[in-house]
């Protein structure tokens, strides 16, 4: 399967909004919005986000968009995040653009952080150098509660 990243189109979005719909997704999340469904604050957050200096993609796997992955933050602090269709889930997809995000960005180190049980997830930032530096604990909105995250790192 061929995975690129390109630049964010505002068409794009349509997309993003609708793989924030799919529950099972949302779950594995864990730190969403409040409420995934509020296209308005949806729409609000993404032109927030393009506004930034962070490095925003959209994934295209097979010519098809399959999600979004970013740099953000300060430097120094700067983090990974991505999000994957479901239904690209397992074929590498998640990896490949974790991957090609890397190169964009060669500062270093680089932060993520996931939710303790999305093992998916977790082997994609393992798979991309990524070590867990510790854990924490925050309200996850998709979960309705506390929930445990891994805290990683990428260096040099």
């Amino acid at each position: 399967m061929e995975v690129v990243l390109r630049e964010v189109r505002h068409a794009d979005l349509d997309t993003f909004f609708a793989l924030m719909q799919d529950p099972e997704a949302v779950r594995m999340a864990a730190f969403t919005p409040e409420d995934p469904g509020d296209r308005a604050r949806f729409d609000a957050h993404w032109e927030r986000v393009l506004r930034t200096d962070g490095v925003h993609r959209t994934v295209v796997a097979d010519g098809v968009v399959a999600g979004h992955a970013a740099v953000y933050g300060p430097p120094g602090e700067r983090e990974v995040t991505y999000w994957i269709d479901r239904a690209f889930w397992g074929r590498g997809v998640a990896t490949s653009a974790l991957r090609a995000l890397l190169l964009l960005v060669p500062e270093r180190p680089l932060h993520a952080r996931a939710a303790a049980d999305n093992a998916g997830s977790l082997r994609v930032l393992a798979k991309c150098g990524f070590t867990v530096t510790g854990r924490d604990s925050g309200f996850a909105h998709a979960r309705g509660g506390e929930t445990e995250e891994l805290l990683l790192r990428l260096d040099g």
